[in-house]
Formats: C-alpha cells, sequence, structure tokens
C-alpha cells in the first residue's frame, strides 16, 4: 500500500472501487490458473505481514528476516521494502505454496489477502487527512475474474478477513509517506538510526528488548496502559514502534509516548 497524493490518482491502473461498486471474483481449485499467482512475485511485505508470518511458523524475527524477505533499496527512497524471497526453483514459486494451495493462508499477507483488489492511502495536503481507496486490478491471466460470484469492498473484505491487515498496513502507510523525504542527515538507512528504525517496523522481537530491557523507559514517557498492552502483545509492540518511529526520527509526539527532558 502506498500513500498517493490526489493529483497522482489518474495514473494508477486499474478500476478504482467505491463503496457500494460491485466486481466479479472467485478463486478455486477448478479455475485453469489455480496457484499462478503465487509465483514470481514482487511480493512486499508489510511489517504486520512479517510480524503474522513469523509468529506462524514459530521462528524468530532474525530468522524470518534471513530465511524469507529480500531487502531492498530502491534509488530515490529513504527506507528498503521488504519482498517475500521466492523459492530457488524454475517457476520462482512463493515458499508456502503447496500443491494444495497456500500452506499459511490463515496468516497470509495483506496483498495476498486483498488480492485481486488492492488498496492505497489517499493523502490531503490540505486537511493533512488520509483516506483508502481501492482498485479492481486482477492480472491478464485470471479466470476468478469471470466468476459469476460478486462482491462490494465491504463484503469482500469481511469475506477474507482483512480488516486487521489492511488497518495496520494503512497506519504503515502513514509512517512511509514520511519518508517522501530524508530524515538521515546524510547518513543513510543502513546508519546506526536507519537499523533502529527498521528494527521497530520488522523486527518486533528486537524492538521488545530494546524498550523493556535497556534504558528506553528512562529516556522516554509511556502511558502504563499502553505499555501493559505492548509488553503482552506484538500487534500492540508494532503499533508502539510506529508512533516512536515518528518521534525518534521527526519529533512527532503522541498523546501516549514523549521524550524525557
Amino acid at each position: 500500500m502506498k500513500c498517493l497524493d490526489a493529483e497522482k490518482l489518474d495514473e494508477l491502473p486499474g478500476l478504482r472501487l467505491e463503496e457500494n461498486d460491485t466486481f466479479s471474483f472467485r478463486c478455486h481449485p477448478e479455475v485453469s490458473c489455480f496457484n499462478l499467482c503465487c509465483r514470481n512475485l514482487n511480493l512486499f511485505l508489510y511489517p504486520y505481514d512479517a510480524l503474522r508470518l513469523k509468529q506462524r511458523l514459530g521462528i524468530s524475527s532474525d530468522a524470518f528476516i534471513d530465511q524469507y524477505s529480500d531487502i531492498v533499496l530502491r534509488p530515490s527512497e529513504f527506507f528498503p521494502e521488504v519482498l517475500l524471497r521466492m523459492s530457488e526453483n524454475e517457476a520462482k514459486t512463493c515458499p508456502f505454496l503447496t500443491d494444495e494451495g497456500c500452506s499459511v493462508y490463515a496468516d497470509r499477507p495483506d496483498a495476498c489477502r486483498t488480492f485481486p483488489v488492492e488498496q492505497g492511502l489517499l493523502y490531503d495536503s490540505d486537511t493533512r487527512k488520509t483516506e483508502r481507496i481501492h482498485f479492481f486490478r486482477p492480472p491478464d491471466f485470471c479466470q476468478g475474474k469471470h466468476e459469476k460470484k460478486t462482491w462490494t469492498i465491504k463484503t469482500w473484505i469481511s469475506d477474507q478477513e482483512a480488516e486487521m491487515h489492511n488497518s495496520m498496513t494503512a497506519r504503515w502507510a502513514e509512517v512511509r509517506r514520511l519518508f517522501q523525504h530524508d530524515p538521515w542527515g546524510g547518513q543513510g538507512p543502513y546508519s546506526q538510526r536507519g537499523k533502529m528504525a527498521f528494527m521497530a517496523a520488522y523486527n518486533t522481537d528486537r524492538f521488545r528488548e530494546f524498550v523493556f530491557e535497556s534504558s528506553f523507559l528512562k529516556r522516554y514517557r509511556v502511558k502504563s496502559a499502553i505499555l501493559k498492552k505492548a509488553e503482552k502483545d506484538d500487534t500492540d509492540l508494532l503499533k508502539f514502534g510506529f508512533e516512536w518511529i515518528k518521534l525518534f526520527l521527526w519529533g512527532i509526539r503522541s498523546e501516549y509516548l514523549k521524550l524525557n527532558r
């Protein structure tokens, strides 16, 4: 998901879907293209995707990053993208693809979960508010778009149990928007500050140690209720990490997180 300026909206591919618009789609093993969309992908992993997958696999954040992700810094970007590493076979299949389908289906990434719908975040520079927008964008080979089952955005998100993923991805898109400008002071995203920001977004295990086992709580004031949630739940810790990145890099304070003076 990207945070988009309104003037660039017409440049985007796909059919934009308003709240009550309908689209036809159904994916099942009988369609001829079944599993073709799980091959040779540039599949972006957002922080909540990485969190859910490492929990599903029962491995550490470090292990997940090392084994399943490719970290790419694109020209003119100021924060790396994390992509799912495809298998080293001829078809470059998703590492979680089996003959029966997706082996991590209940915890599949946001892009897979919402497919063939793509979502973005529309940013209004005047009001500084954002709204979610959606596009119907199946690939040319997709046969599921010819099925008779119809959906609205609301019914599709409900059916795919995508609301939490969508919400967490939207939170991250708002943070990513801030990286349109260089926050590193010339040191780059692989500097110490850059590594710490990446840790807060993608390495919840390390970030938990940083918050609760270092001098973090001497340097920052955190509301106790928020801290208790973050200590017990990885999702709440990730939300906290997003807020900390904004404070750490841009000085943007939240109502529950402030720097001690």
